[in-house]
């Protein structure tokens, strides 16, 4: 069953309907978008040169740098008096990112937030206890916008107090919460020394997003709390969360509304368009949105994606779990190394829990890389079993060996508030 029948359309009718969109939108932005004009004609393409979904990869990439360097308002479509919302990205690295939605992208948003926990199990009158942060962040907003258009109870508790997460999955029975990977198991964590069974909960469904998720990751965070985990996937440039799902029958991938949002996977030092199942970098253009809409937007998420139709009954491509970022990519000694490859290896040993952390330095000429790990909350052996075992799977399956392994008691590696973990701090 599907929260809207284009989730099961077949593939030429949704390549139709895409096409259709793409001259629209393409044409949309030539005409309203005088960063676009200039982009198109800089390329030497127009309006004219774009029939159809195939024509897309004649058209330049938008950036992050571009939606800074145009700051604040330099790629919207429309005034502002037609804007009813105003987001903003993280501005950690320079001027953030402000995304402006009107009416109709509102509606979207809505209608694609309420498609993916229709897709993740949550039901009409379920209560879905929201710990993604409100605010200028669209993660709460839009998953609150999802549960009203589906029909759920929302509890707008937000992200950190943790005590009171613990206290409102209990006392208050909500059967799907939705947060970050590391922050459901932050709050496992806590619910053990609270004494609270998280598995006796009415508590069935987490959807997790807004960072990479590996499967110990996801295996840890459903043992430990007694849940089917679902992937979502989303970016405020885009829309916010919401532009992909699994589905929770499958778990086999997520779900992109591309009847929404087209996907392109792409060679990040090339450019070039990469077939089905080839790992690259995410593009994605809107082909709806009307307040600030964006053409072959250039997300950094590594995926692949698959066309084969899911056991769920849905055609829609599906996209891998991101496994990392194309600006991820850390080079030691001359070898590049992406944080994943550190995660993939680690998480495999069973006795650590799925937390890691990786400090960058350099001696003299040399760089050197320690990384710390922690065992997990049932692991009762030897903690230098553990280091040695550890270094000696890093050892074989990575092109260097690390300098250091450091192994840490539960707990032992930093959390925020909202449980995540910083994974590399680079002090070269």
């Amino acid at each position: 069953m599907v929260w809207n029948d284009i989730e099961a359309t077949s593939r030429d009718a949704l390549t139709d309907l895409q096409d259709q969109r793409v001259r629209k939108i393409v044409t949309y932005v030539y005409e309203n978008v005088p960063f676009y004009r200039d982009r198109f004609d800089e390329a030497g393409v127009g309006p004219a040169d774009v029939d159809g979904i195939e024509d897309l990869p004649r058209l330049p990439f938008t950036t992050k740098e571009d939606l800074r360097d145009h700051y604040p308002d330099g790629l919207f479509a429309v005034e502002h008096e037609e804007m009813r919302c105003l987001h903003a990205s993280s501005g950690t690295t320079g001027k953030p990112k402000i995304i402006g939605y009107t009416e109709k992208d509102m509606g979207i948003w809505r209608e694609v937030m309420a498609r993916s926990l229709d897709a993740a199990g949550v039901e009409q009158g379920e209560t879905v206890q929201n710990a993604y942060g409100y605010g200028l962040f669209t993660g709460g907003l839009g998953v609150h916008h999802g549960c009203d258009e589906l029909g759920a109870t929302v509890i707008p508790i937000g992200g950190g107090q943790t005590k009171r997460q613990l206290e409102f999955l209990h006392d208050l029975g909500s059967e799907t919460l939705t947060c970050t990977p590391s922050y459901a198991l932050y709050l496992a964590e806590q619910a053990d020394e609270m004494g609270i069974d998280l598995q006796s909960l009415p508590l069935s469904t987490v959807i997790f997003g807004a960072e990479p998720c590996t499967d110990p990751m996801r295996e840890a965070i459903e043992d430990r709390l007694g849940v089917t985990g679902v992937d979502i996937y989303g970016l405020s440039e885009v829309i916010g969360p919401g532009v992909s799902i699994e589905c929770a029958e499958a778990q086999d991938g997520l779900h992109i509304w591309e009847d929404q949002f087209y996907p392109e996977v792409i060679d990040p030092e090339t450019g070039d368009v990469l077939p089905a199942g080839e790992e690259g970098e995410l593009v994605f253009t809107t082909l709806t949105k009307e307040g600030m809409p964006v053409i072959r937007y250039r997300t950094g998420d590594m995926t692949t994606l698959t066309r084969e139709p899911c056991d769920c009954g849905r055609t829609t491509v599906r996209m891998d779990n991101v496994t990392g970022r194309s600006d991820d990519l850390l080079i030691v000694r001359g070898v590049n190394l992406y944080p994943s490859e550190i995660e993939a290896t680690v998480l495999d040993i069973e006795g650590l829990a799925p937390q890691y952390r990786i400090d960058l330095y350099r001696e003299g000429e040399m760089d050197e890389i320690h990384i710390t790990l922690e065992r997990s909350p049932t692991f009762d052996g030897d903690p230098d079993d553990l280091r040695q075992e550890a270094r000696s799977r890093l050892d074989a399956q990575l092109s260097f060996q690390p300098d250091e392994v450091a192994v840490r008691e539960v707990g032992g590696i930093e959390r925020q508030e909202t449980g995540k973990v910083k994974r590399v701090y680079d002090h070269r």
